[in-house]
């Protein structure tokens, strides 16, 4: 694995401390407090490795989950599991983060033994493959020395993912268009085959690009300093079997912002054209004014 992928894997695999009582540590990405898509992803873990092996093997199929407070990158997270419910098909847990000692997230997970039942799914939008999408430009370095310097922490790292819109957005200056996106992303090298890893890689990635969206008909963008953005709630919603490792279409909408809040909502396909899951995600958009 990259290094950068190695330490993802290693972010989201959990130190449990008692029974249903976990601790993950919180990683630096160039944002000013802890990553949302970390915290789902943690979050997830933590449910999945709370499940009785015992029982009849079940997978997540959703999680809602709330963001109450900013993390703190320099602390670790400590993560409680309350084993809501273990019914005959389904079970439930919910999650709290806690970081010096307040929460600051919460999370519900649900999931399910595999069944059989009636299936059907949206179509995949028609876009150019991946491979047929060059990768973006890197911003050269005149232009990065003129940019706050939370937008440099961001925009100069390697990360875990590699993303290729189909359509690219100049996010330094945004022009207003509808609130529509598609994004091609997956991990730039191999992981292990566990379903519960590509699930929590999966809603750790799913926090990418969505809420930005619901910035396109007003021309911002969260790289802008008198924008302000933050994630108030998420969900996730887990369809069929996937590798967070290939290619998958991110394919986004924006239906609505107002009152200083925007809504966003995402379906996730592998290249095959399967819908493998979908999104949704209210968050805080302000723009402040600006001085002068």
């Amino acid at each position: 694995m990259s290094p950068a992928v190695s330490e993802l894997v290693e972010l989201l695999t959990l130190e449990r401390l008692e029974d249903n009582i976990f601790r993950g540590q919180s990683r630096d990405i160039g944002t000013k407090y802890v990553f949302g898509g970390q915290v789902l992803g943690q979050a997830l873990s933590a449910a999945q490795m709370s499940m009785d092996p015992s029982r009849s093997p079940r997978a997540a199929h959703s999680l809602h989950a709330y963001f109450l407070r900013a993390g703190d990158i320099d602390a670790p997270i400590l993560y409680t599991v309350d084993r809501t419910r273990d019914g005959g098909s389904f079970s439930v847990r919910r999650v709290t983060a806690i970081q010096h000692g307040q929460v600051i997230f919460f999370a519900a997970a649900s999931f399910q033994h595999e069944e059989e039942g009636g299936t059907h799914q949206l179509s995949m939008p028609e876009v150019p493959q991946p491979d047929d999408i060059a990768p973006p430009a890197p911003i050269s370095a005149e232009v990065m020395a003129t940019l706050p310097t939370k937008v440099q922490r961001w925009l100069d790292r390697a990360g875990p993912f590699e993303f290729r819109p189909v359509y690219p957005r100049d996010e330094l200056n945004p022009p207003k268009r509808p609130p529509f996106q598609q994004v091609w992303f997956k991990l730039n090298t191999r992981v292990p085959d566990e379903p519960e890893l590509h699930r929590a890689l999966l809603a750790y990635a799913s926090d990418f690009h969505l809420l930005g969206t619901a910035n396109f008909p007003h021309g911002i963008s969260y790289y802008q300093p008198n924008v302000q953005m933050a994630s108030l709630d998420h969900a996730i919603w887990f369809h069929r079997p996937f590798r967070a490792d290939e290619w998958l279409l991110y394919s986004i909408d924006s239906p609505s912002a107002q009152n200083a809040r925007g809504l966003a909502r995402g379906l996730i396909y592998d290249q095959a054209g399967r819908l493998v899951a979908s999104t949704a995600q209210e968050g805080m958009i302000r723009v402040m004014p600006t001085e002068g």
